[in-house]
């Protein structure tokens, strides 16, 4: 009986942690560029009472086993990497990567850092950076006589001096053959990991890339209403944990009480 008290206890603790997952997700429903994590479950190990296949006292094979589980376990938190919903801008230093692709960064450490959020901006030395001033990669820096700025669908960077018209720098986008593997690094930002695999370097339109446009922005890939559905059910399954361990000690109080 002690055992259900545990068992019970390990689901309550795994619903924790699709509560606190789930609050992330609806926390960044309007960050720009996020993508929501979801939460996968494994069952922890069993005690076999009595093995599949065990011959009984005439000899006959018993088809099934007797094993009694020890509860659960959160086994991994998943990022999702599907495409957000799509908001228009008209800020020419607002980029959406539609299909497959990330950003690189430098952060100040002299690391890189990958992100989804192509919101851009240009700070006092003309540089594109993100807003914590993180530079994109490879650097591109506009000329403080440049009258306006356009980017081709595939990165091609063109400034407009005059009546003359320039190429600035050309924006490179990345892969990962496992983005699940990315580290989170809050801010919007991922690393690079073993589990993630080194990056693939490409041209935007080419080898499976997306395309950039310009103007546009992607948004969090959260859903409220699957966000919600999804935290109704963990706090029933939390609550459903918590009466079995009520049931258990009332098990235990009858024990206790029996009499000669």
């Amino acid at each position: 009986m002690i055992g259900a008290l545990w068992t019970a206890a390990t689901g309550m603790n795994t619903q924790q942690t699709s509560i606190d997952v789930t609050s992330n997700n609806l926390a960044n429903v309007n960050t720009g560029g996020f993508k929501k994590s979801r939460v996968n479950f494994a069952d922890l190990m069993y005690r076999q009472i009595r093995q599949p296949g065990t011959p009984n006292a005439q000899g006959a094979q018993i088809p099934v086993g007797i094993e009694v589980g020890h509860g659960a376990k959160v086994s991994a938190t998943q990022k999702i990497f599907t495409e957000g919903n799509i908001r228009n801008t008209d800020n020419p230093l607002d980029l959406l990567i539609e299909g497959e692709g990330f950003f690189q960064v430098m952060k100040p450490d002299g690391t890189v850092a990958y992100t989804k959020n192509g919101s851009f901006k240009q700070d006092s030395t003309g540089r594109v950076v993100t807003a914590d001033g993180y530079p994109l990669q490879p650097e591109v820096v506009i000329p403080e006589d440049a009258t306006s700025i356009s980017i081709t669908s595939d990165g091609t960077v063109n400034i407009k001096t005059g009546n003359t018209t320039e190429q600035i720098g050309q924006i490179q986008l990345y892969s990962f053959a496992n983005p699940g593997g990315l580290n989170s690094l809050g801010r919007n930002l991922f690393q690079q990991t073993v589990a993630s695999g080194d990056p693939q370097t490409g041209v935007p339109g080419e080898q499976g890339f997306g395309n950039i446009s310009q103007g546009f922005l992607e948004m969090s890939n959260v859903k409220v209403v699957e966000e919600m559905v999804n935290m109704i059910s963990a706090q029933r399954a939390y609550d459903v944990n918590s009466k079995a361990i009520k049931a258990a000690d009332e098990m235990l109080q009858t024990a206790n009480q029996l009499r000669r």
